[in-house]
């Protein structure tokens, strides 16, 4: 006997799953790397079967602990990666210094956040996966603001992040990240960089 033709899935549908998928994020259980990678497969989902397999093995929520507002160098170099869980609101701060904020595993307690960072005689550099809403303010005297990066179209359902880049004789940048990306601060640098020129498909 002949397996029953898969029940296809509507639109709305697909917009339900991406809302259970952002919630799961705002609640700390996806990074913002696996809510992009899991409303690709959501759009791209046909049946009901494909659908329900977005919401597959949720990671365990995050331990509970302080969120991380305030990030400061000084005379000094800070590197912030993995899971860590921003506050709404959060501050990066560096004097004569250096501060990588990779922001790909961050386990988002609400589903827009803000991050503002300030560079006097030092340097900044952001890191967000690719598809996610990131809207970029910046004002910079002697120094630059750049984002940089291959940017494709956002999801509906992405979480939404504001970078706000100020600077005096300062140098700040917003590196996008294609999926699971690796290596080094520096090798992910140059990865955006050949994609933004270019040089590698996206």
């Amino acid at each position: 006997m002949s397996e029953p033709p898969a029940i296809r899935v509507s639109d709305a549908e697909r917009e339900q799953a991406s809302l259970v998928l952002r919630e799961a994020c705002a609640e700390g259980r996806l990074t913002l790397e696996e809510l992009s990678e899991r409303l690709d497969e959501t759009y791209a989902a046909r049946s009901q079967t494909e659908l329900e397999r977005v919401t597959r093995e949720l990671p365990a929520p995050a331990l509970p602990g302080r969120r991380r507002r305030v990030t400061v160098s000084i005379f000094g170099s800070v590197e912030r990666r993995g899971r860590f869980r921003p506050g709404r609101r959060s501050y990066v701060f560096t004097c004569f210094g250096n501060v990588d904020l990779d922001l790909r595993a961050a386990q988002l307690s609400e589903p827009e956040v803000t991050v503002v960072a300030f560079a006097l005689f030092g340097n900044v550099d952001v890191y967000v996966p690719e598809g996610t809403q990131v809207d970029v303010t910046s004002a910079v005297v002697f120094g630059h603001a750049r984002d940089n990066g291959h940017d494709p179209p956002a999801r509906p359902g992405a979480a939404r992040i504001h970078v706000v880049l100020l600077g005096l004789f300062g140098t700040l940048d917003l590196w996008r990240l294609p999926r699971g990306a690796v290596g080094s601060f520096r090798q992910l640098i140059e990865l955006a960089r050949r994609r933004h020129r270019g040089e590698l498909d996206a």
